[in-house]
């Protein structure tokens, strides 16, 4: 891999996603950052730069968690990009092109509940209906502390925001509870390309849900040697989706990489499969190409770039499906990481995220100290 272009940006990028406007052939990349703006740019080829288009001020800088910046979803039609703080604020905005094609945007929708925390947001396949956005939130009006335990109680909601393109208000369409550890929403192709929805990931599990749409209810498998009693969380996920099919990546806080497959007829979905893959570094972000590339940013060290040899689909490859949850089977499927199989590690880019430490010793004596740094968890 080549590095074409590196900036500075003399300030935090709290969040980060992309839109594609429909019918265009350029994406575009939407930034929430500590500057209390949202700012949109595009890449420049003939200048070899990021060229900003669009910086609308919404609150004042800082990491603050009132501040929308913290998360960003788009829509994935490119019609609508969500902005939201870690409590109360959510601003949606309407992408459009004006008569020079060039990408223009409204005036903030508020979408603000109090009292109200944000775990995760994203942005839901429906098509071309009108735009919808999913987030995880709890009401902190309604925490609880149990008396006996001291435990804190409280209920996380999956809720569905839409963006009514004719009216231009923003209305909180439907909510469900989900289980209190769920700290990942991942988007299922919707439109002809899937069955819509989202896959909240929580502890030990992954559901699929949807409004109007029974669960489907699919265990991790998990490492063999873990602890019964320690729960498996899910920290990062890419989708990679072609003509007629589509598939999910997730990767475990261990580094696991699982394929998550749905089998569907007319929107309504039948079975949730969640299949081992192979292991890697514990990443923040994943990234599939259409040419058959994985991307792995890392949460510490080298970013990692492997080529797809295989999709899993084998008998050895340990799988469980939302048909053993539905027939009462607890049976916990095991792994064993194991060197790559279905993935080729092709290059690596430099990293050394994250510093630790930095000091400037002298070590041979000579009158030139060198830089010496400590990175890593």
């Amino acid at each position: 891999m080549q590095t074409v272009f590196v900036t500075d940006v003399f300030g935090i990028i709290r969040s980060i996603a992309t839109c594609r406007l429909t019918g265009g052939n350029r994406d575009y990349i939407v930034l929430g950052t500590d500057s209390g703006k949202i700012v949109i740019v595009e890449y420049s080829a003939d200048k070899c730069c990021f060229e900003r288009v669009h910086a609308e001020t919404f609150g004042k800088t800082g990491l603050r968690r009132t501040v929308p910046g913290q998360f960003v979803a788009t829509d994935p039609r490119g019609r609508a990009v969500m902005m939201g703080a870690a409590e109360k604020q959510k601003l949606v905005y309407t992408l459009n092109r004006d008569s020079a094609a060039r990408l223009t945007i409204s005036s903030p929708l508020e979408a603000h509940k109090t009292n109200t925390l944000t775990f995760h947001m994203v942005g839901v396949d429906v098509g071309f209906d009108n735009p919808l956005f999913a987030a995880l939130e709890v009401d902190m009006e309604e925490v609880e502390n149990d008396q006996d335990t001291g435990e804190v109680l409280y209920e996380k909601n999956l809720v569905f925001y839409e963006l009514d393109l004719g009216l231009n208000h923003v209305v909180r369409k439907w909510s469900d509870a989900v289980d209190p550890t769920s700290n990942l929403l991942v988007s299922v192709p919707g439109g002809n390309d899937g069955p819509s929805g989202v896959l909240v990931c929580s502890e030990n599990f992954v559901v699929y849900k949807n409004q109007g749409h029974p669960d489907k209810r699919c265990a991790i498998p998990r490492r063999r040697d873990l602890p019964n009693d320690q729960g498996l969380l899910l920290t990062a996920a890419a989708v990679h989706k072609q003509r007629n099919l589509f598939f999910v990546l997730l990767q475990s806080e261990h580094g696991d990489l699982y394929k998550a497959t749905l089998t569907y007829a007319d929107e309504q979905v039948t079975s949730l499969q969640l299949r081992y893959l192979d292991s890697v570094p514990v990443c923040v972000s994943l990234c599939i190409l259409k040419s058959g590339f994985l991307f792995c940013a890392s949460e510490s060290g080298n970013h990692g770039f492997y080529q797809f040899q295989g999709e899993g689909e084998d008998e050895e490859s340990p799988v469980c499906t939302s048909e053993l949850f539905e027939s009462g089977d607890e049976t916990v499927v095991e792994i064993e990481p194991r060197p790559l199989k279905n993935l080729l590690h092709v290059d690596d880019i430099d990293s050394l995220c994250p510093l630790i430490d930095s000091k400037l010793v002298d070590i041979e004596k000579s009158g030139s100290p060198s830089l010496i740094t400590l990175c890593g968890k």
